[in-house]
C-alpha cells in the first residue's frame, strides 16, 4: 500500500465500528484480531500470510441469524438448490456483502467449511475466536488436574460463547489485507466454563453425543439466547432430508 492509499484508507476503529452496525441485525457478531496473535499459536502449515499487524474479524452466527438471513435467503432468487449445502451459500453471500462495504479495501474472506487440497482448513475458526476475545477455545490441556481420557483417546476442543454458550457458530475470517493495527489491544476471552469439573463435562459431551445439544447449555452464565426449535429441526436432519423444510420456508 502507497502513502496516499493509506490516508486515504478509513480509520481502523471505524471499520470495526461499521462491521458491527452492519453484522447486528442480520444476527451475527464480528470481533477484531491481529493475524499475529493467531499465527502465534497456530501450526506453522495453518498460519495465515500476512503481516503480524494486519486486521482480521472472526464473523460469528448468533442463534437470530437462522431467521434473520438464512430462511429469508432461501426465498430469494440467489439460493440455488443441488448446488452446495444451503448454509454455506447464504454465508458466502454475506461474507460478500460485508467485503463489499468496504469496496476500496483489499478484504480477503475465509469461510470455516474452507480447505486446500490436501483438505486441511485454511483457517482454525476456533482459535481465531479465541484470539479474538469472541469465544474461549476449551482444550483437554485446559484441565488443571487429573485427565480422565486415556492417552491415545483423541478429544476435539469446544469454544463456548459468554451470552450464548454452545448455541452459535463460528463461520470463517475477513482479513484486512492493507489494514495495520499495531495499538489494537487483545482481550482476554470470558471463562464461562471456569472449573475442571465443567471443562471436563462440555468435552466429554461434546465428543460423545455432541448431536443431543447438551454440551450448549454448559456455561456458568446464564444463556441470553437459544436456538428455536425450528432451528433445530433443521439442524437435526440429516441433509439429505432437509429439502421439505427448505420448500417450508419458502412458502
Amino acid at each position: 500500500m502507497t502513502k496516499a492509499e493509506a490516508m486515504s484508507s478509513p480509520p481502523p476503529d471505524q471499520i470495526v465500528s461499521k462491521l458491527q452496525a452492519h453484522c447486528a441485525p442480520l444476527g451475527l457478531e464480528c470481533h477484531p484480531f491481529k493475524v499475529g496473535w493467531y499465527n502465534g499459536v497456530v501450526q506453522t502449515s495453518f498460519r495465515l500470510p500476512h503481516h503480524p499487524d494486519t486486521l482480521a474479524l472472526i464473523i460469528i452466527s448468533t442463534p437470530s441469524m437462522f431467521e434473520r438471513i438464512f430462511k429469508p435467503f432461501l426465498g430469494s432468487a440467489e439460493f440455488q438448490p443441488e448446488t452446495m449445502d444451503p448454509l454455506d451459500q447464504c454465508m458466502k453471500k454475506t461474507f460478500k456483502d460485508l467485503a463489499e462495504l468496504f469496496e476500496d479495501l483489499q478484504v480477503e474472506t475465509i469461510h470455516d467449511f474452507e480447505s486446500h487440497a490436501n483438505k486441511r482448513p485454511k483457517v482454525l475458526v476456533q482459535t481465531a475466536g479465541h484470539v479474538a476475545g469472541a469465544a474461549r477455545y476449551y482444550q483437554r490441556n485446559d484441565i488443571t488436574g487429573t485427565d480422565p481420557w486415556g492417552k491415545e483417546e483423541r478429544i476435539y476442543g469446544v469454544s463456548m460463547h459468554p451470552k450464548y454458550g454452545g448455541w452459535f457458530a463460528l463461520r470463517g475470517v475477513l482479513i484486512f489485507k492493507d489494514i495495520l493495527v499495531p495499538d489494537l489491544e487483545q482481550k482476554e476471552p470470558i471463562d464461562c466454563v471456569p472449573t475442571d469439573e465443567m471443562k471436563i463435562d462440555v468435552l466429554h459431551k461434546y465428543n460423545t453425543c455432541w448431536k443431543d445439544w447438551t454440551f450448549r447449555e454448559v456455561c456458568v452464565n446464564a444463556i441470553k439466547e437459544r436456538y428455536s426449535e425450528e432451528q433445530k429441526l433443521y439442524f437435526e436432519t440429516p441433509p439429505k432430508g432437509r429439502h421439505k423444510l427448505i420448500m417450508q420456508y419458502q412458502l
